[in-house]
């Protein structure tokens, strides 16, 4: 989710760097349970970056290769809790990788540690977990310089409940349904117990209160995407009366951005585009203009717009529909200097403000109607994920 944001005259191109990498990778290779992984040694961060971790991470072999992640704070145990229950286990059932790579690299694991929670941090057990692309991205090792250490626990997205608070946390309590994107920067240095676990610790600054109209599975679909389209329509100035054309109008993101330019912005018109057969499903997104990609160029349509989001990694093309002196916002794909880097965070705040605009159905989550897989199946979850033909967002749940 890091962007650049480069002011070439006429235009402002706004780089969201992480959405639609198209991995194709349909290996649905299955692995024995018992298959030895690789011995992994967790190198000390340098001097420089110590400061940003707090809890020290030791991994281990039993001798059923079984890989066990125990977290052990350097805080005194006593101010990291204001509670404990006696119901959270010390080991539980997560996705592992030790190794960059496809999704063969991902490993299902029964013993690996529960997360400490630091004081700013409340413990969730986790319900739902939504799957992204920079997931896929962060497993290929592209930011592999600011990443956690490996091995680690995958995933951004959650919605479950609270079940543990550290002792700073204000609002939060045991019991409360919330959900939240857990890293707040994506490209640097995400969670190593991440959200693909039935537990995962995470500061109460980036959690909302769930939505009361929405279960576990819409409310885990949100974090992410409807931040990065929020603050993608934000930087742009979008605001009521401009005109917007959404590339990749069908995806997690694109989906998104069509609702709130229409619903929480004020679009006067709101163009998209997809293949032949999404086109209905656009419109039903309150979309006024839908473009079939397979049979029209959008640059070549006379009609020009303030913000083109681009979604798919079309930025080259997306300049000529944008008028003079409005926006492009790219998620993916080449962007060209001179330009200045900023990184999309995720912020309570902002799932917290679209709140009234979720629970009175004007803003709706987009679930591939496909896109719900079990625990169990978290690599063909990926492995569907990677196409790029998903329509809206792939989830986990139940989980475990």
């Amino acid at each position: 989710m890091e962007a650049i944001l480069t002011t070439t005259n006429p235009f402002k191109i706004t780089h969201h760097h992480h959405h639609h990498h198209h991995h194709h990778n349909n290996n649905n290779q299955s692995f024995s349970s018992n298959a030895t992984l690789p011995s992994l040694s967790l190198k000390p961060l340098p001097l420089s970056l110590t400061f940003k971790v707090t809890n020290t991470y030791t991994w281990r072999y039993s001798s059923s290769h079984s890989l066990r992640i125990s977290a052990s704070s350097q805080a005194a145990p006593t101010s990291l809790e204001t509670s404990t229950s006696s119901a959270i286990p010390t080991e539980m059932k997560a996705w592992v990788y030790g190794d960059y790579g496809g999704v063969d690299v991902l490993k299902f694991d029964s013993k690996v540690s529960v997360p400490e929670v630091k004081e700013d941090q409340v413990l969730v057990k986790v319900v739902a977990a939504a799957l992204n692309p920079v997931d896929g991205k962060r497993r290929l090792g592209k930011f592999k310089a600011t990443d956690s250490p490996l091995p680690t626990v995958p995933g951004y997205d959650i919605a479950g409940v609270v079940v543990k608070v550290g002792s700073q946390v204000k609002t939060l309590k045991e019991g409360d349904e919330v959900y939240g994107d857990i890293n707040e920067k994506a490209l640097e240095f995400p969670k190593q117990f991440g959200s693909l676990a039935e537990y995962t610790a995470v500061e109460e600054k980036l959690l909302a209160l769930k939505p009361k109209n929405l279960d576990f599975i819409q409310a885990a679909s949100l974090p992410l995407a409807i931040e990065t389209a929020y603050e993608g329509l934000e930087r742009t100035g979008f605001s009521a009366g401009k005109s917007i054309l959404v590339l990749g109008g069908a995806g997690g993101v694109g989906s998104l951005v069509i609702q709130l330019a229409k619903e929480v912005f004020g679009a006067s018109k709101v163009a998209a585009t997809s293949s032949t057969g999404k086109l209905d499903f656009l419109k039903s997104l309150g979309v006024d203009l839908a473009i079939d990609y397979t049979k029209e160029n959008f640059e070549d349509l006379p009609e020009k717009f303030d913000v083109v989001y681009d979604a798919v990694g079309q930025c080259d093309k997306a300049v000529k529909a944008v008028k003079e002196g409005g926006s492009v916002v790219a998620l993916t794909g080449a962007v060209t200097p001179p330009g200045f880097r900023f990184v999309v965070t995720s912020n309570g705040e902002v799932l917290k403000k679209l709140n009234p605009y979720l629970e009175s159905g004007k803003v709706k989550p987009v679930l591939d109607p496909n896109g719900t897989f079990p625990f169990s199946q978290v690599v063909e979850a990926f492995s569907y994920l990677e196409t790029g033909r998903a329509t809206g967002k792939v989830v986990i749940h139940p989980i475990p």
